[in-house]
């Protein structure tokens, strides 16, 4: 394969890894919105299209190994495709929490939350702007906007901590607010993964521009 025609390939490659990124933004914000509005209806759309999402890691996954095979490729253009290959298991992991959220709300019914949600969007909308900002870093190559990222994991981090401590204190105050403030607890957790996944993908970036697994200070989540 001309070298030409193997940097398209990297350019769509690119590309399609930013397609799959964009549903799973879309996948996030619309399991908040159901969860928000009670919209059991959106809720089993969101859980439906993760199929999609597994589908489209999987095509990527696909062609990361078929270009590693057939054209062998050599420090910067190895690092690239290794990182898309990190980077869409970690983005259809986060395709994950975004279901897992939405199962969550179909359990919840019709019933409303157990207290108005405030600091469970907050977080949704600091994670969903660490993935935005790590996949910028990908696209411009910017170790510092990535660096940020995973600094900005702290935070989502102490909102967490946050929701964890003021629903544990209704569930000590009436043991009959137990089941609907684990929901909740359920969907701060998965939140907070999908931050910590975010930082995962910050991480190669700099792995990738740099070469240097130390600069990176790797997390690789395992769960």
């Amino acid at each position: 394969m001309p070298r030409a025609e193997f940097s398209r390939d990297l350019i769509v490659l690119q590309d399609e890894l930013l397609v799959l990124a964009n549903m799973v933004e879309k996948a996030i914000a619309r399991s908040l919105d159901a969860l928000k509005n009670r919209d059991l209806a959106l809720s089993e759309e969101v859980v439906r299209d993760d199929d999609v999402i597994d589908l489209k890691r999987m095509e990527l996954e696909e062609r990361c190994i078929d270009l590693i095979a057939t054209q062998q490729p050599l420090a910067g253009d190895l690092r690239v495709l290794i990182s898309v290959l990190h980077m869409s298991v970690e983005l259809e992991r986060i395709g994950d929490y975004a279901e897992g959220i939405a199962k969550i709300s179909l359990m919840m019914g019709n019933e409303p939350p157990l207290k108005p949600l405030i600091d469970i969007p907050r977080m949704a909308d600091k994670a969903t702007d660490m993935l935005r900002r790590s996949l910028d870093s990908f696209v411009k190559r910017d170790v510092d906007v990535a660096q940020q990222v995973c600094e900005d994991d702290d935070e989502v981090d102490a909102l967490y901590e946050q929701v964890y401590r003021e629903l544990l204190t209704y569930m000590m105050e009436s043991p009959a607010a137990i089941q609907r403030a684990t929901f909740l607890l359920w969907v701060a957790h998965d939140l907070e993964r999908i931050a910590d996944r975010t930082t995962n993908i910050a991480e190669q970036v700099i792995y990738m521009v740099t070469g240097d697994f130390t600069q990176a200070n790797a997390r690789v989540s395992t769960y």
